[in-house]
């Protein structure tokens, strides 16, 4: 899909990607002990969900600017994910197998945010 056939932020393929991980983290998430609902769990689902709402809360504004604070904001979100996942792991509630393609996808996305947001850059001279 080319860039001017975009309609929605849905139509943006680093928002389809954030949802795909937040599906992920939902799913592996779902195998964490009860004990976790309000722990590990609940962080983990709240820092996934954030990534594709803060694109589409960015997509939704009216500057560049604002667009891109959005972006980065999803950005921080990635980083504020890999850490309980990765403490998951440690602690013995999920294995590397497991949380190691999700790390993965987070560096893909992080990437495609990045050039997102130097798209959206003014042109430096």
């Amino acid at each position: 899909m080319s860039e001017t056939q975009i309609q929605s932020y849905r139509d943006l393929k680093v928002w389809q990607q954030g949802m795909d991980l937040t599906e992920v983290c939902y799913r592996i998430t779902r195998q964490f002990p009860k004990d976790e609902l309000y722990g590990m769990t609940a962080q983990i689902r709240r820092a996934a969900v954030s990534v594709p709402a803060n694109i589409a809360k960015g997509h939704g504004r009216n500057s560049r600017g604002d667009y891109a604070h959005f972006l980065r904001v999803a950005q921080g979100s990635l980083k504020e994910l890999e850490t309980p996942l990765l403490l998951a792991q440690r602690i013995g509630l999920t294995i590397e197998k497991v949380v190691e393609p999700i790390v993965s996808k987070c560096d893909t996305l992080g990437k495609m945010l990045r050039a997102l947001i130097r798209a959206l850059e003014p042109a430096r001279e």
